[in-house]
């Protein structure tokens, strides 16, 4: 069975969600699973503490030589290894790494305009797959490297991005990513459950979808094109994870919007 790619952000690192809880449960049952993990919040908290301005443009992150250091020292570090920290106290097995790590994610720099902002130009999921062959869930921090100026420099890349680029890579039975609304929403502000390709990629070019959700909507587009399907769902839910997998879950269903290759 092909991994299933779960996206986590900053509305499942909280204390109060069970999303930990759930990837320790699908593990025990046997499922591949590969996290990628943002921190955008923690990332914000800290250049706020050393006084370095924050700014996003198209939902990215502007990224210059020194909020760098910051992205990385927090992604790369303090959120990827408390996540692996709480999925091991839960009793799973975990191994954190970046995606400097093992060549896996090779990037470029996206627009000048940006900053140190990766756009993936290329993936080895080799130490993936070995983790996962030995019985391991990779927890994925999205920095990524990459020449500038001729010089191999650490990047920055989105955590949806990488995830989407990660869970083609691996062929992916699914790409799940858990958030902080209930789903992508259409010009009245309903939930659209269900969207095509074309549908999908015409919520992010027609403005329809804004934001954070754009970069989601182009890493499902990626995605599908070796994966079958994508959700996106509140991660907020209770035991949402176990409900869209079809583990043992409570009874109340995450709604989501579902977006499949056709």
């Amino acid at each position: 069975m092909n991994p299933i790619v779960v996206k986590i952000g900053g509305s499942t690192l909280g204390n109060h969600d069970t999303t930990l809880e759930d990837l320790v449960e699908l593990q025990k049952q046997d499922r591949s699973l590969v996290v990628v993990h943002g921190g955008g919040k923690v990332t914000s908290e800290w250049l706020a503490r050393l006084g370095i301005p924050t700014r996003f443009a198209s939902g990215l992150r502007v990224t210059d030589a020194t909020s760098l250091k910051v992205v990385a020292a927090t992604l790369g570090g303090l959120v990827n290894k408390e996540l692996v920290v709480a999925i091991q106290a839960l009793g799973g097995k975990a191994v954190g790494l970046s995606g400097c790590d093992g060549n896996l994610l090779r990037a470029s720099v996206k627009r000048p305009e940006l900053g140190y902002v990766g756009e993936i130009v290329a993936v080895d999921p080799t130490p993936l797959k070995l983790l996962l062959n030995a019985g391991y869930m990779p927890v994925i921090a999205p920095i990524s490297f990459g020449s500038v100026e001729g010089q191999e420099r650490l990047l920055n890349v989105n955590g949806d991005t990488a995830a989407g680029e990660i869970a083609a890579a691996l062929t992916a039975e699914k790409l799940i990513f858990l958030t902080d609304v209930d789903g992508i929403h259409d010009g009245s502000g309903k939930v659209i459950p269900r969207l095509n390709l074309a549908e999908a990629k015409n919520m992010a070019t027609s403005g329809i979808a804004s934001g954070g959700m754009i970069p989601k909507i182009e890493a499902s587009l990626r995605a599908l094109t070796t994966t079958q399907v994508v959700h996106i769902i509140d991660g907020r839910i209770s035991h949402a994870l176990l409900d869209d997998i079809g583990g043992q879950a409570q009874q109340t269903k995450s709604r989501g919007t579902t977006i499949v290759a056709e």
